[in-house]
């Protein structure tokens, strides 16, 4: 099983929307790639509830069969969709793929 960790920053606000609403926005964008992308075997979203300095704003859990499977979801349109809305509200982004 592989496991793909995301964890972002989210700007305070970008496309006309505050740090909150851009959060649910891509919180509910990606629990709707579930029907679509089946290679996703498990997706688990958490925010943060600290808010330090140190502190990301949202992580991003998602398990795959394979690491071909993984880049199904990767290279997916719907995912890339996604992707393309994160990286204009975000302003840090660190990733962790690993076998479990």
């Amino acid at each position: 099983m592989i496991r793909h960790v995301v964890m972002w920053k989210f700007k305070e606000e970008a496309e006309g929307k505050t740090k909150a609403e851009n959060m649910q926005i891509v919180r509910d964008s990606l629990f709707a790639l579930l029907p679509i992308i089946p290679e996703i075997k498990l997706m688990e979203i958490d925010c943060d509830i600290m808010h330090t300095e140190m502190s990301y704003d949202m992580m991003l859990t998602t398990e795959f069969a394979s690491v071909e499977e993984m880049k199904v979801y990767a290279e997916h349109p719907a995912h890339k969709k996604v992707q393309e809305f994160v990286k204009a509200v975000r302003e840090a982004r660190i990733v962790l793929d690993c076998e479990r």
